[in-house]
């Protein structure tokens, strides 16, 4: 059985730090994760998709008309508004494993990533709605497809993870985690390299450590995947 990986930057700068000028961290972070993944399982389908350098349209009044209407009375303009979102949800749907190069821009996820969220939230795509149900009428429709997103983050500041000093300032996790949870994508793994502003050897130490933990990752989420042993 094929296993799909989902690669997505949010990054408005291209290129790959250390290698090109003012290149990102967060595609350096994911390039390696994706690189080694493919190295460790070289049959596995790769999907690649760049938000940060282009980005999907924001949602307009004409998207949320069509969004909700029920596709069986949709008119043919809805179908064209709609497009490139259901390519987006399509693409999400097959995917096993999103690995997401994730900058914090202001204490938050850039603008082009917050797009790319407000494309695949969709009721009757990704999310269900029944007044029928009563008080509680969602439902995440990607619930139990055992789909496991990694984030990899780079932030200016340091202190942002949990406990410290500056971590109740971090909107970036914490909005991943309630949007595609909402979905039913709860299995969540990050890692973020810290100090862009400091640089110097803080920052080298700190992506050190980030890359570090992108190769356990790798590691961990590969052995997760694997088939179980058959019992004899």
């Amino acid at each position: 059985m094929s296993f799909n990986l989902l690669h997505i930057d949010a990054s408005a700068r291209p290129g790959l730090s250390g290698i090109d000028p003012h290149g990102s961290h967060t595609r350096r972070l994911s390039a390696r994760f994706v690189e080694r993944w493919r190295q460790a399982r070289p049959d596995d389908c790769i999907d690649y998709l760049d938000v940060g350098q282009q980005p999907p349209a924001h949602v307009s009044s004409r998207w949320i008309h069509a969004a909700f209407t029920a596709p069986a009375e949709r008119e043919p303009w809805m179908a064209e508004v709609l497009a490139k979102s259901d390519r987006l949800v399509d693409q999400l749907v097959a995917a096993d494993l999103i690995v997401v190069g994730l900058p914090m821009y202001n204490f938050s996820v850039p603008s082009q990533f917050k797009a790319y969220i407000d494309n695949i939230v969709r009721v009757g795509r990704t999310f269900g709605f029944d007044r029928a149900r009563g008080a509680v009428p969602y439902w995440p429709m990607l619930a139990d497809a055992g789909k496991r997103m990694v984030l990899l983050g780079a932030r200016g500041d340091h202190g942002y993870d949990p406990g410290g000093r500056v971590a109740h300032l971090n909107h970036v996790e914490g909005t991943v985690r309630a949007v595609f949870g909402y979905i039913g994508i709860t299995d969540l793994f990050d890692a973020a390299v810290e100090c862009d502003e400091f640089g110097g050897e803080q920052l080298a130490q700190s992506m050190r450590k980030a890359e570090a933990a992108v190769d356990r990752l790798v590691d961990e989420l590969g052995r997760a995947t694997e088939p179980q042993a058959v019992a004899q």
